[in-house]
């Protein structure tokens, strides 16, 4: 699958669990690279449920990424995640 390339980090939400390592990884990769992503704690349940009605699963980290079009794209895996952001920052 490939995910919509986007310039605005105002376009990108990162859905985690503070006690996930995978979510460490990708929050510790953005601040390494300078990357201010808004980050949304499942914890509170109105990041939850965006995520579950919008991307269908509670698997995190996960980008949420917004295209042109005002569309949501859902994108699982730390690593997906960083080679993502590495390739557009």
């Amino acid at each position: 699958m490939t995910f919509p390339a986007v310039t605005d980090l105002d376009r990108l939400a990162l859905y985690i669990r503070p006690s996930c390592p995978y979510c460490v990884r990708v929050v510790d990769y953005c601040k390494q690279a300078e990357i201010d992503l808004e980050n949304r704690n499942i914890a509170q349940g109105v990041h939850l449920e965006a995520l579950m009605s919008g991307g269908g699963k509670r698997q995190v980290p996960c980008l949420q990424i917004i295209d042109d079009q005002g569309d949501a794209h859902w994108m699982y895996e730390s690593l997906d995640i960083i080679a993502y952001l590495k390739s557009l920052f």
